[in-house]
């Protein structure tokens, strides 16, 4: 669509131009016929002329609309033959023409996008598998009444839940003697916190990246486009010409950096989005992971309590 417009406005403005230089070679003045140099001057008509003997025939002198008209049809000929042939407007043909600086940002750009869509990808994979695990070892535990029944529930040993049981009992272990079971728990809820922190800042890897190519990416472009547009406007005035065959490719490749630009910025954040709103509902959960641990714990340090005081009892 934009390649048919450009071209369109391009043949119409060669139209205009060839048109007006037409018109105005149309209203020029005619050229105006050269007299003789040795004309002979008029003489009194002779006695054979005066007896009825026919006079020689004046030559004809040439037409001026007909020699204006030639001249005018002869220079709008070599007027055509001489306008700058009009190349093709692809944008891989207007990258190769572009100039280094601008070829640089469109490079750039283009591999901002790159890493735009391998994060998604990664990233979708990634929060994928991590969600619908901590989702399964929830179920699994749902059910358990200690902390060493909740790890022989869990299959695996790696993920955020087993790393908040281990957390839980080797807390209770480093504790054991001490008989005060608020200064256990908030020890294991600063462990847990701080797994929560280094899981947060591990699922949002990658996100500052997408960050930053969706605010400065439009700017990147719009320095190629600037940068550009100042060529043209240089190879303008050294062409000594304002025909739009001339001006239209180069403003063409610097307009060329600005979509590009976009085309990078757009869907980085549109993904960023995304996964902001995926992350802080897997934050939850691993939230709620922390709490079933913590309830885990709980139920032990009061069942160790209660079987000493039944002894104690005895």
């Amino acid at each position: 669509m934009f390649r048919t417009i450009l071209k369109s406005l391009i043949v119409l403005a060669l139209a205009a131009c060839g048109s007006a230089v037409l018109a105005q070679q149309g209203t020029a003045p005619a050229p105006q016929p050269v007299p003789y140099i040795n004309q002979p001057s008029t003489s009194p008509p002779s006695a054979a002329s005066a007896q009825g003997a026919p006079a020689p025939a004046v030559a004809a002198s040439p037409q001026p609309a007909a020699t204006g008209t030639a001249t005018t049809d002869t220079e709008a000929r070599a007027l055509k033959s001489t306008a700058p042939a009009m190349r093709e407007l692809s944008p891989w043909s207007m990258f190769l023409s572009a100039d280094v600086i601008v070829k640089a940002v469109m490079i750039g750009l283009a591999f901002a996008s790159l890493v735009t869509w391998t994060i998604f990808i990664a990233k979708m994979i990634e929060l994928s598998l991590v969600r619908r695990k901590l989702r399964t070892s929830l179920a699994r535990i749902a059910e358990a009444r200690s902390l060493a029944e909740a790890q022989f529930a869990l299959a695996s040993k790696s993920g955020v839940l087993p790393a908040f049981l281990a957390a839980a009992m080797r807390e209770a272990r480093l504790s054991a003697g001490i008989s005060s079971d608020n200064g256990i728990k908030e020890r294991a809820a600063s462990s847990f916190a701080e797994i929560s922190r280094a899981e947060a800042r591990r699922i949002r890897l990658g996100m500052g990246l997408l960050a930053t190519i969706g605010a400065t990416s439009p700017f990147v472009g719009l320095f190629g486009t600037v940068w550009g547009i100042m060529n043209s406007f240089i190879g303008i005035s050294k062409a000594q010409t304002t025909n739009l065959a001339v001006v239209a490719p180069g403003i063409a490749e610097a307009l060329l950096a600005t979509a590009i630009g976009l085309v990078a910025a757009i869907p980085a954040v549109i993904i960023y989005n995304h996964f902001a709103r995926v992350t802080k509902t897997y934050l939850e959960q691993v939230s709620r992971a922390s709490g079933a641990a913590a309830r885990l714990l709980s139920r032990d340090l009061d069942r160790s309590h209660g079987g000493a005081h039944v002894r104690a009892a005895e």
